[in-house]
């Protein structure tokens, strides 16, 4: 079957191991000095492994690829202890993958294992602090008074395109906000006029390298996530339009259909156009 699964450049691994412990299904081992996947049956494809790579050695691709099969994950992560059998757990319930859940808890009774309680994934989460997957509560609305400190209205971490794990419990059926860098330093409303409400995650078609897995991202976050709009804000320079044609080119890949915006920033932070495309 033709799946998403990870790659690992090994010309740009250079072995440091930050990877091992942050693969919640342990498919990746140092061999001869590299960072390798065991087998495609370990790997699920969500990718969380990849912002603790500072080399960026490692993406999602889409190839030929074994089902990835939690059963026998489980079978190898109970060898390696309570911590790696709860950090597992919480790995997937952050994804929303209930049903790879179920079959890892169906596993630990079949094998007598306690099932331990998920904990916070702040509790379990160990490697590079920018990449930890978080949510914020956004319970009740903020009044504003004059004076007062307005609040942020991000609702989640990490926001970076190459960072974000596209099957996060945060964007599941979520409006979408796609924005180049740029745009939230000249919009002085930013927060309230255009973050609040939606999911965030930030790019930059110029300079960004792995474009390829922004693809893939929009294209899971459409149909995996199935969210409900998505909503592109770029700036008025021309290099700024690669960004919208790189989600038109994910609505067109991908099998479910949804509703895309883009709205035109000037670099003084006006409107220059909003248009559904």
């Amino acid at each position: 079957m033709k799946r998403e699964i990870i790659t690992i450049d090994e010309e740009k691994c250079t072995g440091c191991e930050l990877c091992i412990p942050n693969c919640p299904e342990s498919a990746i081992q140092i061999i001869d000095g590299k960072a390798r996947l065991i087998s495609d049956l370990f790997c699920d494809g969500l990718g969380a492994c990849i912002g603790h790579c500072p080399e960026g050695a490692i993406t999602i691709e889409k190839r030929e690829a074994e089902p990835y099969d939690e059963k026998k994950v489980m079978e190898n992560i109970i060898k390696q202890g309570e911590n790696v059998i709860r950090a597992h757990l919480k790995h997937l319930k952050d994804h929303g993958e209930q049903q790879y859940l179920d079959e890892a808890i169906e596993v630990l009774k079949e094998k007598n294992v306690e099932v331990p309680p998920v904990e916070s994934e702040q509790q379990i989460h160990s490697g590079c602090p920018g990449a930890k997957a978080m949510t914020f509560s956004t319970a009740g609305e903020s009044v504003e008074t004059a004076g007062e400190k307005r609040r942020s209205e991000l609702t989640h971490w990490p926001v970076q395109l190459h960072l974000i794990p596209p099957m996060s419990s945060h964007f599941q059926g979520r409006d979408i906000l796609l924005s180049a860098d740029c745009v939230a330093y000249s919009v002085g409303d930013f927060h309230r006029d255009f973050l609040k409400g939606k999911a965030v995650t930030i790019a930059c078609p110029k300079l960004d390298d792995g474009q390829d897995v922004y693809l893939d991202k929009l294209v899971a976050l459409i149909d995996t996530s199935k969210i409900n709009t998505l909503t592109v804000m770029t700036m008025e320079v021309p290099c700024c339009g690669g960004l919208v044609n790189l989600a038109r080119q994910a609505a067109a890949d991908a099998s479910r259909k949804i509703p895309i915006k883009s709205i035109v920033i000037s670099i003084q932070g006006e409107i220059l156009s909003e248009e559904w495309v």
